[in-house]
Parts: C-alpha cells; sequence; structure tokens
C-alpha cells in the first residue's frame, strides 16, 4: 500500500487539532485545517514531491521554510484563515508529523 493511499484528511485534521493549543482551535474550523493541508498538498506536487519517480535524496528533504512561505502566500492570496505565522507553522508541523506517524506503519 503506497503512503498516499493511507494518507486520511480526517485522521490528519484529528491529529492537527490535537497538536494545537485551544485558543487556535476555537479560532479555526476542520475547513481551515483542511485548506491548509490542500496547500501543502499543492506544494508538494509543484515541486515534484509527489512524482512517483522522485528520487528525494537527503539534500533534497523538504524545505520547510519555503513550504511556510509558499502556505502563508496562498491564504493571503485567497483571503483564507486570519492566523499568524507561528500558528500557520504549527499547523503545517503538526500535519508533517502525521505524515510522518502514518509512515511508520
Amino acid at each position: 500500500m503506497s503512503e498516499l493511499a493511507r494518507f486520511d484528511e480526517d485522521d490528519a485534521v484529528k491529529f492537527i487539532r490535537a497538536a494545537l493549543p485551544d485558543d487556535v482551535n476555537s479560532r479555526i474550523s476542520d475547513d481551515d485545517v483542511l485548506y491548509v493541508i490542500d496547500t501543502i498538498w499543492d506544494w508538494y506536487e509543484k515541486n515534484g514531491y509527489l512524482d512517483i519517480n522522485a528520487d528525494i535524496t537527503d539534500e533534497e528533504e523538504l524545505k520547510t521554510d519555503e513550504l511556510t512561505a509558499y502556505v502563508a502566500k496562498e491564504l493571503r492570496r485567497a483571503g483564507e484563515l486570519d492566523i499568524t505565522r507561528d500558528e500557520l507553522e504549527d499547523i503545517i508541523k503538526a500535519e508533517l508529523q502525521y505524515e510522518e506517524s502514518i509512515e511508520e506503519f
């Protein structure tokens, strides 16, 4: 089974929400979290991380700074989510941790 087949958006949202502080959770919806997830995966696609033939080396590891900048730019452009950069980074880190957790199985 491929890693993509194991990714479950509902589980990802639950995982991310569990990692966020209550004040952030009270201000954002599940749809907001899903929007961030979708934007992360858009970035993956644009940067070749979803290419089946991708051979990502250690030197080409995920560039979280670039990912965060891309997601922040897309959120501003779309007028979505009124959150701070730190809160966005927390959501992205939690999403990446979710991905790592499903790779362990």
